[in-house]
């Protein structure tokens, strides 16, 4: 049941992801470019769980999926602090 999880954690983010970056070439708002870009290191974060998890048992990869959350959300903070109307 675990990778099964794990892999529809990583295709929810990437279908988010997707659906958020087609918005925001579509309508140019730029709060959609935020998401999808914080959307896109969630998905590169799900994908590193995936590694760390079930590809790479002996290594170790918690830093650099904290670090790609920590950029994700920092990104989105980022969009939501300079651009509000």
């Amino acid at each position: 049941m675990g990778p099964l999880l794990y892999a529809l954690c990583a295709a929810t983010s990437l279908a988010c992801t997707l659906l958020l970056l087609k918005a925001y070439a579509r309508t140019r708002g730029r709060l959609l470019l935020w998401g999808g870009l914080c959307f896109a290191l969630m998905t590169l974060n799900n994908f590193l769980v995936i590694a760390d998890i079930l590809i790479w048992p002996e290594g170790d990869l918690f830093v650099f999926r904290l670090t790609a959350a920590l950029c994700g959300k920092l990104l989105l903070l980022y969009g939501l602090i300079h651009d509000t109307n």
